[in-house]
Protein backbone atom coordinates (compact mmCIF):
# COMPACT_ATOMS: atom_id res chain seq x y z
CA UNK A 1 0.00 0.00 0.00
CA UNK A 2 2.92 2.52 0.92
CA UNK A 3 4.36 1.62 -2.50
CA UNK A 4 0.73 2.34 -4.21
CA UNK A 5 1.04 5.74 -2.33
CA UNK A 6 4.09 6.54 -3.26
CA UNK A 7 4.09 6.01 -6.76
CA UNK A 8 0.81 7.79 -6.59
CA UNK A 9 2.78 10.95 -5.24
CA UNK A 10 5.38 10.99 -7.64
CA UNK A 11 2.74 11.23 -11.15
CA UNK A 12 1.34 13.74 -9.13
CA UNK A 13 4.15 15.76 -9.10
CA UNK A 14 5.48 15.36 -11.88
CA UNK A 15 1.96 15.88 -13.61
CA UNK A 16 1.77 19.56 -16.29
CA UNK A 17 -1.81 18.80 -16.18
CA UNK A 18 -4.05 22.00 -15.84
CA UNK A 19 -7.60 22.71 -16.17
CA UNK A 20 -8.95 24.62 -19.09
CA UNK A 21 -8.05 28.67 -18.54
CA UNK A 22 -11.34 29.89 -18.88
CA UNK A 23 -13.79 28.00 -20.21
CA UNK A 24 -14.47 25.79 -17.43
CA UNK A 25 -14.77 29.54 -15.48
CA UNK A 26 -17.25 30.47 -18.17
CA UNK A 27 -19.33 27.16 -18.10
CA UNK A 28 -19.52 27.02 -14.06
CA UNK A 29 -21.22 30.69 -14.38
CA UNK A 30 -23.94 29.56 -17.07
CA UNK A 31 -24.81 26.33 -14.59
CA UNK A 32 -25.43 28.82 -12.06
CA UNK A 33 -27.40 30.79 -13.98
CA UNK A 34 -29.47 28.30 -15.69
CA UNK A 35 -30.35 26.69 -11.93
CA UNK A 36 -31.06 29.91 -10.82
CA UNK A 37 -33.11 31.26 -13.60
CA UNK A 38 -35.54 27.71 -13.77
CA UNK A 39 -36.22 28.21 -10.04
CA UNK A 40 -37.42 31.79 -10.73
CA UNK A 41 -39.35 30.78 -13.80
CA UNK A 42 -40.51 27.11 -13.85
CA UNK A 43 -40.80 25.93 -10.23
CA UNK A 44 -43.43 27.84 -9.58
CA UNK A 45 -45.69 26.87 -12.21
CA UNK A 46 -44.40 23.27 -12.93
CA UNK A 47 -45.58 23.04 -8.73
CA UNK A 48 -48.79 24.16 -9.66
CA UNK A 49 -49.52 22.20 -12.39
CA UNK A 50 -47.92 18.50 -10.86
CA UNK A 51 -51.07 16.88 -10.02
CA UNK A 52 -52.63 17.90 -13.39
CA UNK A 53 -49.91 16.02 -15.61
CA UNK A 54 -51.55 13.34 -17.88
CA UNK A 55 -51.40 10.00 -17.02
CA UNK A 56 -49.30 8.93 -19.96
CA UNK A 57 -46.66 10.88 -18.82
CA UNK A 58 -46.40 9.94 -15.42
CA UNK A 59 -46.41 6.48 -16.76
CA UNK A 60 -43.91 7.31 -18.70
CA UNK A 61 -41.68 9.02 -16.29
CA UNK A 62 -42.67 6.18 -13.47
CA UNK A 63 -41.35 3.87 -15.88
CA UNK A 64 -37.55 5.31 -16.50
CA UNK A 65 -37.26 6.89 -13.25
CA UNK A 66 -35.59 4.78 -11.33
CA UNK A 67 -32.39 4.23 -13.92
CA UNK A 68 -31.34 7.14 -11.80
CA UNK A 69 -30.86 4.70 -8.80
CA UNK A 70 -27.34 4.79 -7.99
CA UNK A 71 -27.12 0.69 -6.90
CA UNK A 72 -26.66 -0.87 -10.35
CA UNK A 73 -24.41 1.45 -11.81
CA UNK A 74 -22.17 1.16 -8.59
CA UNK A 75 -22.78 -2.73 -8.89
CA UNK A 76 -21.39 -2.87 -12.40
CA UNK A 77 -18.43 -0.42 -12.13
CA UNK A 78 -17.12 -2.19 -9.22
CA UNK A 79 -17.74 -5.35 -11.25
CA UNK A 80 -15.51 -3.57 -13.94
CA UNK A 81 -12.78 -2.59 -11.23
CA UNK A 82 -12.34 -6.10 -9.82
CA UNK A 83 -12.09 -7.96 -12.96
CA UNK A 84 -10.39 -5.64 -14.54
CA UNK A 85 -7.75 -5.57 -11.92
CA UNK A 86 -7.93 -9.38 -11.78
CA UNK A 87 -6.86 -9.49 -15.27
CA UNK A 88 -4.40 -7.19 -15.48
CA UNK A 89 -2.44 -9.80 -12.85
CA UNK A 90 -3.62 -12.88 -14.16
CA UNK A 91 -4.02 -12.56 -17.72
CA UNK A 92 -0.54 -13.71 -19.61
CA UNK A 93 -0.63 -11.17 -22.61
CA UNK A 94 0.82 -8.04 -22.40
CA UNK A 95 -1.80 -6.34 -24.50
CA UNK A 96 -4.65 -8.58 -22.52
CA UNK A 97 -3.06 -6.83 -19.49
CA UNK A 98 -3.03 -2.88 -20.90
CA UNK A 99 -6.88 -3.98 -21.78
CA UNK A 100 -8.08 -5.47 -18.64
CA UNK A 101 -5.89 -2.25 -16.75
CA UNK A 102 -7.50 0.27 -18.55
CA UNK A 103 -11.02 -1.80 -17.86
CA UNK A 104 -10.55 -1.63 -14.17
CA UNK A 105 -10.05 2.27 -14.02
CA UNK A 106 -12.51 3.04 -16.03
CA UNK A 107 -14.54 1.27 -13.38
CA UNK A 108 -12.90 2.67 -11.04
CA UNK A 109 -13.65 6.01 -12.48
CA UNK A 110 -16.98 5.77 -12.50
CA UNK A 111 -17.20 4.06 -9.13
CA UNK A 112 -15.67 7.14 -7.66
CA UNK A 113 -17.68 9.58 -9.65
CA UNK A 114 -20.98 7.94 -9.06
CA UNK A 115 -20.80 7.32 -5.26
CA UNK A 116 -18.66 10.47 -4.08
CA UNK A 117 -20.60 13.10 -5.76
CA UNK A 118 -23.88 11.03 -4.84
CA UNK A 119 -22.93 11.20 -1.18
CA UNK A 120 -22.66 14.89 -1.94
CA UNK A 121 -25.56 15.13 -3.22
CA UNK A 122 -27.24 13.06 0.31
CA UNK A 123 -25.53 16.01 2.17
CA UNK A 124 -26.38 19.48 0.39
CA UNK A 125 -30.16 18.54 0.29
CA UNK A 126 -30.38 17.31 3.91
CA UNK A 127 -28.50 20.85 4.91
CA UNK A 128 -30.86 22.81 2.41
CA UNK A 129 -34.02 20.87 3.63
CA UNK A 130 -35.92 22.53 0.68
CA UNK A 131 -39.63 21.35 0.32
CA UNK A 132 -40.49 18.53 -2.39
CA UNK A 133 -43.71 19.65 -4.60
CA UNK A 134 -46.01 17.24 -2.66
CA UNK A 135 -45.75 19.78 -0.26
CA UNK A 136 -46.47 22.64 -3.11
CA UNK A 137 -49.39 24.13 -1.52
CA UNK A 138 -48.30 24.76 2.00
CA UNK A 139 -44.52 25.53 1.74
CA UNK A 140 -44.61 27.00 -2.56
CA UNK A 141 -41.14 26.11 -4.25
CA UNK A 142 -39.24 28.48 -2.30
CA UNK A 143 -39.80 26.22 1.12
CA UNK A 144 -37.07 25.50 3.35
CA UNK A 145 -36.68 23.39 6.59
CA UNK A 146 -32.78 22.58 6.52
CA UNK A 147 -31.61 19.74 8.21
CA UNK A 148 -35.77 18.41 8.44
CA UNK A 149 -34.55 14.60 8.62
CA UNK A 150 -37.56 13.81 6.37
CA UNK A 151 -37.06 12.92 2.71
CA UNK A 152 -40.00 15.01 1.63
CA UNK A 153 -37.44 18.10 2.54
CA UNK A 154 -34.66 16.85 0.54
CA UNK A 155 -35.68 18.19 -2.79
CA UNK A 156 -32.50 20.01 -3.89
CA UNK A 157 -30.29 19.11 -5.96
CA UNK A 158 -32.11 15.82 -7.08
CA UNK A 159 -30.19 12.81 -6.02
CA UNK A 160 -31.50 10.38 -9.18
CA UNK A 161 -30.56 13.37 -11.21
CA UNK A 162 -27.03 14.09 -10.17
CA UNK A 163 -26.31 10.03 -10.41
CA UNK A 164 -27.28 10.30 -14.25
CA UNK A 165 -25.34 13.70 -14.71
CA UNK A 166 -22.42 12.09 -13.17
CA UNK A 167 -22.66 8.81 -15.20
CA UNK A 168 -23.58 10.01 -18.77
CA UNK A 169 -20.94 12.71 -18.25
CA UNK A 170 -18.28 10.22 -17.50
CA UNK A 171 -19.86 8.12 -20.48
CA UNK A 172 -18.83 10.88 -23.02
CA UNK A 173 -15.66 11.69 -21.25
CA UNK A 174 -14.46 7.83 -22.04
CA UNK A 175 -16.37 7.87 -25.53
CA UNK A 176 -17.02 11.70 -27.01
CA UNK A 177 -18.14 10.34 -29.97
CA UNK A 178 -21.25 9.60 -28.87
CA UNK A 179 -21.73 12.64 -26.29
CA UNK A 180 -24.33 14.20 -27.63
CA UNK A 181 -26.40 10.89 -27.38
CA UNK A 182 -25.38 11.10 -23.89
CA UNK A 183 -26.50 14.36 -23.39
CA UNK A 184 -30.11 13.19 -24.59
CA UNK A 185 -30.13 10.20 -22.72
CA UNK A 186 -29.38 12.32 -19.55
CA UNK A 187 -31.97 14.45 -20.15
CA UNK A 188 -34.86 12.52 -20.64
CA UNK A 189 -34.19 10.68 -17.30
CA UNK A 190 -33.29 13.43 -15.50
CA UNK A 191 -36.76 15.40 -16.25
CA UNK A 192 -38.62 12.35 -15.34
CA UNK A 193 -37.90 13.34 -11.88
CA UNK A 194 -40.33 16.25 -12.55
CA UNK A 195 -42.66 14.07 -14.19
CA UNK A 196 -43.34 12.04 -11.34
CA UNK A 197 -43.58 14.88 -8.54
CA UNK A 198 -40.50 14.41 -6.93
CA UNK A 199 -38.76 17.30 -7.57
CA UNK A 200 -38.95 20.76 -9.36
CA UNK A 201 -37.37 21.36 -12.48
CA UNK A 202 -34.48 23.13 -10.69
CA UNK A 203 -33.35 20.48 -8.43
CA UNK A 204 -33.39 18.44 -11.80
CA UNK A 205 -30.98 20.90 -13.35
CA UNK A 206 -28.75 21.28 -10.09
CA UNK A 207 -28.40 17.58 -9.69
CA UNK A 208 -27.00 17.30 -13.28
CA UNK A 209 -24.90 20.30 -13.11
CA UNK A 210 -23.36 18.77 -9.90
CA UNK A 211 -22.97 15.33 -11.19
CA UNK A 212 -21.37 16.62 -14.21
CA UNK A 213 -18.90 18.72 -12.68
CA UNK A 214 -17.84 16.04 -10.46
CA UNK A 215 -17.08 14.06 -13.26
CA UNK A 216 -15.19 16.60 -14.90
CA UNK A 217 -13.41 17.27 -11.46
CA UNK A 218 -12.88 13.69 -11.18
CA UNK A 219 -11.89 13.54 -14.08
CA UNK A 220 -9.05 16.39 -13.92
CA UNK A 221 -7.32 14.50 -10.82
CA UNK A 222 -7.21 10.74 -12.54
CA UNK A 223 -5.34 12.66 -15.68
CA UNK A 224 -3.22 14.11 -12.48
CA UNK A 225 -1.99 10.68 -11.96
CA UNK A 226 -1.42 9.58 -15.24
CA UNK A 227 -4.84 6.96 -15.06
CA UNK A 228 -7.24 7.08 -17.89
CA UNK A 229 -7.47 10.80 -18.97
CA UNK A 230 -4.79 12.86 -20.61
CA UNK A 231 -5.21 16.38 -20.43
CA UNK A 232 -5.63 17.97 -24.57
CA UNK A 233 -4.05 21.08 -26.35
CA UNK A 234 -7.39 22.83 -25.33
CA UNK A 235 -7.04 21.88 -21.35
CA UNK A 236 -9.64 19.44 -21.15
CA UNK A 237 -9.47 15.82 -19.80
CA UNK A 238 -9.51 13.26 -22.83
CA UNK A 239 -9.22 9.23 -23.12
CA UNK A 240 -5.22 8.37 -23.74
CA UNK A 241 -6.29 5.84 -25.97
CA UNK A 242 -7.68 8.78 -28.16
CA UNK A 243 -4.51 10.69 -27.90
CA UNK A 244 -2.49 7.74 -28.77
CA UNK A 245 -5.53 7.21 -32.01
CA UNK A 246 -4.30 10.70 -33.12
CA UNK A 247 -0.77 10.64 -32.66
CA UNK A 248 -0.88 7.19 -34.77
CA UNK A 249 -3.04 8.79 -37.38
CA UNK A 250 -0.94 11.56 -37.63
CA UNK A 251 2.49 9.58 -37.88
CA UNK A 252 0.69 7.35 -41.09
CA UNK A 253 -0.61 10.64 -42.89
CA UNK A 254 2.61 11.86 -42.57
Amino acid sequence: MQAILTSLDRRWRRSDAALAPSHWKICLFLTANIVLLSALLFDWPVGATIKNLSPPLHFFGKMLTNFGDSEWIIIISAFLFFEGWAGSRLLHSQRCRCKALRICQIGGYLLTTVVLSGLLANLLKRAIGRARPTHFADWGPFGFSPFNGRASFESFPSGHATTIGALFVALAFLFPRYRYIFAACALWLAITRVMVGAHYPSDVIAGLALGGWFSFMTAIVYSRYGLLFRINAAGWPTPKWQLFKGSKSGQANT
